[in-house]
């Protein structure tokens, strides 16, 4: 205690009191409390103790896990400062240089690393890491909330891998998970964990006074596509918020959704401080992923040092990085879960002074629905995590993995799921796995952890480099190279912008050069998609509610210019670049003809078209995701059905969970999709409801009151 008092920690609250007592016993715990509620140290207490036992050799370890680098850097720091003498701790990561490495593996008993090179690099060589597993006491799992989708599904399955190891030298560590506040957190801990959970979330923390403001950006005089009214964009209003709150030496961290987003956020705001205030210009950063460490760490350590006063950052930031002198937040559209954007908010006033927290939507329809109807968020609960560990996609490469660690018995398939005994006859005939009196066997020689791609990116990452130096200025995973690197596409890094002159997917390279144009780009694409299985059902009167599997086929055909300022639209050019097909898991809904010949005459193609980007939308205030999990295709007549369809589904191999949340919650999901568009006051359609700044076709057709009565007629049939 005398360290925690000379870290300025008087007394723990009593939720941290609390779970450190959960963890004591044994008993896993998760604690979901919000930001800046000392989460930390209800894990530290009783971790750090584990390594004091009377006899040092009886002493145990600790694993501690995080998403990011940075989160686990920032914890490795505060650890030292306490002083702790038996405390050896050490972050086991990718920027770890291969001669400390050997020293971690022997001698660390508090490691903290990511999920990544814990399927990577500690599981697939756990002989060498025996020592320390067989001393496991605790495995700390770091802002737990965002393991979902396909991601969560990944590390739910790399856990089980850990507790299966861990058995195999003798020990049964006791997991404490820390999260933001979310819905069901024992349940979500469970199912990442394959644990029963105790859930500590009654948060006794103080908490300074903090405004939050939700704030539209202006219409502009430009009219859009099909004359709709052009708003300004978000990026463009968080541009002029950062500038002005920097001017008035406010320390602010702009959240932008994308890479592209926060490089031309910080720019925005660098262009309207050279105006305004030139001595500032200096203070204003972009953060992201895809930039070098050591980029990384120097960002972080002037943002601590408040050399820097505004930062653009995507979600990276988002998590526990020690940000304490934060005086406000700018959010720059919907984060895509309440979690997330309370997770956000609570960046600022971390040290409990006043903080101010800025939503500012973008022109589309959920945004649009939130910031006129405030009580979908300061009045509803946060969304429960969803993921799926039993999702095939997922669990057939780790199934490899765990074979080639130790092989798979009959009995793994308790900690694995049920799935497994499906999957295993399949993979030992497709040669995988090779079946034997004492189990199953991993036969091939390469490493079979390689078959996972936990982060859902796809193939080799594609390296941006400048044409002229040959310099790197960063990474783009494969699978968004299409959209973000093609041939012509503007690429930003650090408030330098670039155009890119040659995209070759062979050598996974995409060549730039320095410009600076006054537009951005947008890949423009087609999809199909086809049903593979049918596997849930439901009746709603001559309609049709269903679920299941589906093949989606997408190739990028041309990307589109708009100007920064405004979002106007200067011309579109097309691309030749190969198709992509994914199977997942959708969730779509079928109209009879005599419901079609009742709603009189219309633009069918166009209203079913309409109320496909509207769902869409709305999804991610039902499932944990956001509208670029999710995709959708809309007809009139599928060639599957043979009748009006409109199908979301997952942007993930194998499906994420978000299109089963849709059929289960499908009533109130279709009905906010209605009243949104209900309540736009356009005439005709706008980006505010049914436009959607991802659609293949331009957003043509469109029907805005056809698509009011197709869902009318919808959801008159449900039970």
């Amino acid at each position: 205690m005398r360290r925690l008092t000379a870290a300025g920690i008087e007394a723990p609250w009593e939720h941290q009191v609390t779970a450190a007592e959960h963890a004591h016993a044994g008993r896993s715990v998760i604690v979901a409390t919000g930001t800046a509620s000392g989460k930390s140290l209800a894990y530290l207490l009783p971790a750090v103790a584990s390594l004091y036992a009377e006899n040092e050799r009886d002493a145990g370890t600790v694993l501690y896990l995080s998403p990011t680098k940075a989160l686990a850097a920032d914890q490795l720091r505060a650890l030292r400062r306490l002083r702790l003498t038996r405390v050896r701790a050490a972050a086991y990561d990718g920027d770890t240089p291969y001669d400390e490495r050997s020293w971690i593996r022997q001698h660390a008993n508090y490691v903290l690393t990511n999920p990544d090179m814990l399927h990577r690099a500690i599981l697939p060589a756990h002989a060498r890491w025996s020592g320390f597993l067989r001393r496991l006491r605790y495995v700390v799992i770091d802002e737990a909330h965002g393991y979902r989708g396909v991601f969560g599904s990944h590390v739910a399955q790399i856990l089980r891998r850990l507790r299966r190891i861990c058995a195999r030298y003798h020990a049964s560590p006791t997991f404490v998970l820390a999260s933001a506040t979310t819905s069901e957190p024992a349940a979500a801990a469970s199912r990442l964990t394959g644990l029963d959970v105790v859930a500590v979330d009654d948060d006794a923390s103080p908490r300074g006074p903090a405004t939050f403001a939700l704030w539209e950006p202006p219409l502009t005089d430009l009219r859009g596509e099909h004359g709709a009214p052009v708003r300004r964009t978000a990026t463009a209003e968080a541009s002029d918020l950062l500038a002005d709150l920097v001017v008035e030496d406010v320390q602010t961290l702009a959240f932008v959704r994308s890479r592209r987003g926060a490089e031309a956020v910080a720019l925005g705001a660098k262009r309207a401080l050279s105006e305004a205030a030139p001595p500032l210009v200096d203070h204003v950063a972009a953060y992201r992923a895809g930039y070098l460490p050591e980029e990384r760490r120097a960002l972080e350590a002037s943002l601590r040092a408040r050399e820097i006063v505004g930062l653009a950052s995507t979600n990276a930031l988002e998590l526990g990085v020690d940000v304490s002198g934060l005086d406000a937040v700018v959010i720059c559209g919907w984060p895509g879960t309440r979690a997330s954007l309370w997770q956000q908010a609570g960046r600022a006033g971390r040290s409990g002074q006043q903080a101010l927290a800025v939503l500012v939507a973008r022109d589309d329809p959920l945004d649009t629905f939130l910031v006129h109807h405030p009580e979908a968020i300061f009045g509803t609960p946060v969304e429960a995590t969803v993921l799926d560990p039993d999702n095939p996609y997922v669990l057939e490469p780790h199934l490899c993995a765990a074979a080639s660690e130790i092989p798979l018995t009959e009995a793994d398939a308790e900690l694995f799921g049920p799935t497994t005994a499906d999957l295993l006859p399949d993979m030992v005939r497709r040669g995988m796995l090779r079946r034997r009196a004492a189990g199953w066997y991993w036969t091939r020689r390469d490493r079979a952890c390689d078959m996972a791609d936990i982060r859902g990116a796809g193939g080799v990452p594609v390296q941006v480099v400048e044409l002229g130096t040959g310099r790197l200025l960063g990474t783009v995973d494969e699978a968004s190279s299409h959209s973000h690197v093609h041939e012509g596409a503007v690429y930003l890094h650090q408030g330098e912008s670039f155009v890119v002159q040659t995209l070759d997917l062979d050598d996974a390279v995409a060549l730039v050069e320095p410009a600076d144009p006054d537009y951005s780009t947008t890949a423009r694409d087609v999809t199909d998609i086809t049903i593979v299985e049918r596997l849930r059902s439901t009746r709603w009167g001559e309609a049709t509610l269903n679920f299941g599997t589906v093949d989606v086929t997408n190739q990028v055909v041309a990307y589109q210019m708009r100007r920064l300022q405004t979002g106007e639209m200067l011309g579109e050019k097309p691309l030749d670049l190969p198709p992509r097909t994914l199977r997942t898991r959708a969730v779509w809904w079928t109209l009879s003809p005599d419901q079609i010949e009742a709603l009189g005459d219309m633009d069918v193609a166009g209203a079913a078209h309409a109320a496909e980007h509207a769902s869409i939308g709305l999804l991610p205030l039902f499932a944990t995701c956001d509208r670029w999990d999710i995709g959708g295709v809309s007809t009139a007549l599928h060639p599957d059905t043979g009748l009006l369809t409109v199908f979301v589904y997952d942007g993930h191999e194998g499906g994420a969970g978000f299109a089963e949340r849709g059929y289960r919650d499908a009533a109130e999901w279709l009905t906010a999709t209605r009243d949104a568009i209900a309540a736009c006051e356009c005439e005709s359609g706008c980006p505010s409801c049914i436009q959607s700044p991802k659609c293949g076709n331009g957003n043509d057709p469109l029907d805005k009151q056809g698509a009011l009565l197709m869902l009318g007629e919808l959801l008159q049939g449900r039970p």
